[in-house]
């Protein structure tokens, strides 16, 4: 089975099937970024992303999301307006600075990554899920953190998650477009996770809602890549009100 490479950086696959003694099954090296992929964006992967709402939990007390509906409107907007006019444009950034090994530009957008995180918890996811990343990739890559620049693009992700994600992305040779829809992917999948626990609703009424959400991803990410330097940024007033309060929320799962 060939495949031809997808629009926007799709995986290609190369999958020569022999039969009789000379069976084989082999996989391309874009394959095996596919698989890399996977692995970044896997709920499975210790960075605590699980442990955190954005603001969601408070915005479910507060009254403001009482249904599936609501939740879909919400992450809609979130996906539509914060991620690809703040994340994934930063992501791109990120990319290309980690594969031209520019540390001094991947350190300036790291920088403007935590000053665009408007509450403190999301400050401190950045640089929590970040530290715990670093740690994951200084174990599997040992050899990039030993020879390029020790110790300069360690201390940078271990300050800012999506610094990490887009160096991993780099490193493992996973296509830009793959990387950012994983990335939106594993974030819209964990504040689903999230609203069905705190709603709560059905598991089958999250995966519903999974499935029509994803289906915005490809378009969300396109359209990130498009945002210039001067156009980063998005202010959500109730998205950051939720965000704030949820700092002092009396009862709380999540820790954002």
């Amino acid at each position: 089975m060939n495949r031809k490479p997808e629009p926007g950086g799709g995986i290609t696959m190369a999958m020569p099937i022999k039969t009789g003694a000379e069976s084989d099954l082999s996989l391309s090296l874009d394959a095996l970024a596919l698989m890399r992929l996977f692995q970044l964006s896997s709920p499975s992967l210790p960075t605590g992303g699980f442990a955190y709402s954005q603001g969601l939990e408070w915005a479910i007390e507060a009254g403001w999301i009482k249904t599936a509906k609501d939740l879909e409107h919400w992450l809609t907007d979130l996906l539509h307006h914060a991620m690809t006019r703040t994340d994934i444009p930063l992501l791109v950034r990120f990319y290309h600075a980690a594969a031209t090994k520019e540390i001094n530009t991947f350190r300036h957008w790291a920088d403007m990554t935590l000053a665009l995180r408007e509450t403190r918890e999301l400050r401190m996811e950045e640089k929590n899920r970040g530290r715990a990343l670093a740690r994951i990739l200084k174990q599997l890559e040992p050899d990039f953190f030993t020879h390029a620049a020790p110790g300069i693009w360690f201390d940078t992700i271990s300050g800012c998650h999506l610094a990490g994600v887009a160096l991993a992305s780099a490193l493992w040779k996973i296509p830009l477009m793959s990387a950012a829809s994983g990335y939106l992917w594993s974030w819209l999948e964990n504040l689903v996770l999230a609203g069905v626990k705190i709603i709560p609703l059905g598991q089958s009424a999250g995966q519903q809602m999974l499935l029509r959400l994803s289906s915005l991803i490809p378009e969300a990410a396109a359209s990130g890549f498009k945002v210039k330097d001067d156009g980063i940024g998005a202010s959500l007033f109730s998205f950051a009100i939720a965000g704030c309060r949820h700092e002092t929320q009396h009862t709380r799962l999540f820790r954002s």
